[in-house]
């Protein structure tokens, strides 16, 4: 029998904290007892909420640490033993979350070059590799440009090239698609998968997104330090609930698929929560379709959002265009000639792929940067005015798009303590406001005394957005406020959003998730390479494909899935932003063929144990 690449045997590891609560030393285990093995060329996908030991696990592949406890291996080397973790290294490539960890050089083939560079290797063998590399990922094009004039996809597959050239057999990806929107996350994931199929290489994924899930054949969820569950993706998505309780979800055709048989008294066949086209096919084989819909006593269907309020102009843009300055010159327009305006209390959604300006947009609307032509108006302050930008920014707080930008405190406490203490906030209203910021974001008690570089990517962000919290502003600005969060964590920062806004807060969310985007705005504008494509209100911006297609998006995936019965059913309503809805809508046409089947056999509990 073929020896596995990655062996872990009752594997352990715990971090040294020096702030806790009691300002004690301490342990916290952030992976114990876990066994698992990867077979060559095989791939495979960790689940499991933020601070559950996903990314330790892969930094103890890799040799980034050192095991506690247990016997951990790749290919027979001990990453405990110096040589072999450097061996291992050689042979492991590691893709982190944000791109620019990974990049090092002034352009894009000396950045491949960097890996093979170090290995000691003969130049015309890292030319080789170096073309190769980039041929793979599609940045030949972009060899001899800057990375930093890259956009966020583009740096994520120059992170890959730069570990290809190394010509690892392993290639681990830590919630590498998180920053992506979702055309550059198909791209990447592309990419991914034929390296798998056609190069040979191992993959193991590390995400939070349910559709890359699929593409593995097999996963492992972790909770709190240990495998909670193993099996196929279908077997783990079709314990829902178990899934869930854990703080994670399952992708929308399987919860859909799930409502729908269960509303019924029929159980989800395992091979309806592995795919979408399998989900239709199975609800097309229990269910038929009506002629007319159910009588009006059927379950209300949700409503959209609150239509945008008629109020006061509080954000003008007019003809706005902005260059970047590069080394003496200027560069094309990053954005060119945008104009729109944003409502007192209006929840106004900003989307486009990464590259199309929409932070470069959003910093035009604090003072950080100032137009190269046209005009900004914000709460009647013009931020290109140095005069206006100190009272503008006590009135609008921007999130960036990486928390660790805007983290800097030795503790957590200290960083959301910041920014009201600038404001000249008394003292005791400071701590009122740090305790109902963490409250508000998730933040345990005990993480205030905690440094926030301890914290997961997801925990910074929520540190973050409470530091932003704290200063109670009028206007707020989120880029990617999401991003990196499990469901859960990201439910819960996205149903106070929502909260904010209803008591009026004016909300601008720029985003790469379109059910974040369908769920929660108002109105949505659309950017594509620098340029307004469209205004409007966020179920009509959903419903034109060819908007989407031309932007580089698409529909969300509650929407993608009924579409997929709106040939047979044209009255069906396609505006539904969760699950559940989705459920009432396609409840309204589908009759069941027949009484529910007698149980299906109790799934083992995907591989529990294991």
């Amino acid at each position: 029998m073929t020896r596995p690449l990655i062996e872990l045997e009752r594997v352990s590891f715990a971090y040294e904290s020096r702030f806790l609560g009691d300002s004690s030393a301490g342990r916290e285990w952030a992976v114990e007892d876990i066994s698992l093995e990867l077979a060559r060329g095989s791939h495979v996908a960790i689940l499991g909420r933020n601070g559950s030991g996903k990314s330790t696990l892969a930094r103890l592949i890799t040799g980034l640490e050192r095991a506690d406890a247990g016997r951990l291996s790749f290919a027979g080397l001990n990453p405990l033993d110096e040589e072999g973790a450097w061996r291992i290294r050689r042979r492991c490539g590691l893709i982190f979350q944000n791109p620019d960890n990974q990049l090092v050089a002034t352009t894009v083939e000396e950045d491949v070059a960097f890996g093979p560079e170090n290995l000691g290797l003969p130049a015309a063998e890292i030319r080789r590799r170096v073309d190769r590399a980039l041929e793979l990922v599609g940045l030949t094009q972009a060899a001899s440009r800057p990375p930093s004039e890259l956009s966020g996809g583009q740096k994520q597959k120059l992170a890959i090239a730069g570990i290809l050239a190394m010509e690892p057999e392993c290639l681990i990806l830590d919630e590498a698609t998180s920053m992506l929107d979702p055309a550059s996350r198909r791209s990447f994931m592309e990419l991914v998968t034929n390296l798998h199929r056609h190069e040979g290489i191992t993959i193991l994924n590390i995400t939070h997104n349910m559709d890359e899930v699929l593409a593995a054949e097999r996963v492992h969820v972790l909770d709190e330090g240990r495998i909670l569950m193993s099996g196929t993706p279908a077997e783990i998505f079709r314990n829902a609930s178990r899934i869930r309780s854990i703080g994670l979800d399952v992708p929308a055709f399987a919860a859909i698929s799930e409502g729908l048989l269960a509303r019924h008294g029929f159980p989800l066949p395992l091979e309806a929560a592995g795919s979408a086209t399998a989900a239709e096919h199975v609800l097309r084989s229990y269910f038929s379709l009506r002629e007319a819909p159910k009588p009006a006593d059927r379950r209300p269907v949700q409503t959209p959002p609150a239509a945008a309020r008629e109020a006061e102009t509080v954000v003008l843009v007019e003809s706005l265009s902005y260059r970047y300055p590069r080394a003496g010159a200027v560069s094309g327009p990053a954005i060119d000639d945008i104009s729109f305006q944003v409502r007192r209390g209006e929840f106004f959604g900003i989307m486009g792929q990464s590259g199309s300006g929409k932070s470069t947009l959003i910093q035009h609307l604090n003072g950080l940067l100032r137009p190269t032509t046209g005009r900004v108006t914000v709460l009647g302050h013009d931020p290109g005015r140095p005069a206006d930008i100190r009272a503008l920014r006590r009135r609008v707080q921007l999130l960036f798009q990486y928390p660790e930008h805007q983290l800097f405190a030795e503790t957590v406490r200290e960083d959301i303590a910041f920014g009201p203490l600038k404001l000249g906030v008394p003292a005791d209203q400071i701590n009122e406001r740090i305790t109902a910021a963490a409250r508000i974001t998730g933040l345990e008690p005990e993480w205030l005394g905690r440094s926030p570089f301890e914290l997961s990517g997801g925990e910074k962000r929520r540190v973050a957005l409470a530091g932003i919290l704290a200063m109670q502003p009028e206007l707020l600005i989120l880029d990617e406020p999401a991003a990196g969060l499990d469901p859960a964590g990201r439910d819960e920062i996205l149903s106070y959003l929502h909260e904010l806004s209803r008591s009026g807060i004016t909300i601008i969310l720029v985003s790469h998730s379109m059910e974040d985007l369908a769920r929660l705005t108002d109105r949505v504008a659309v950017l594509h390479e620098g340029r307004l494509l469209a205004v409007d209100r966020a179920e009509r911006i959903f419903a034109d494909r060819r908007l989407l297609a031309r932007s580089g998006m698409s529909p969300p995936a509650c929407r993608s899935f009924l579409g997929r019965f709106a040939g047979d059913l044209p009255q069906l309503d396609l505006d539904v932003r969760t699950a559940e809805a989705a459920v009432d809508a396609l409840d309204l046409w589908l009759e069941p063929r027949q009484a529910a089947p007698p149980a299906a056999p109790r799934t083992p509990e995907a591989g529990d144990g294991e």
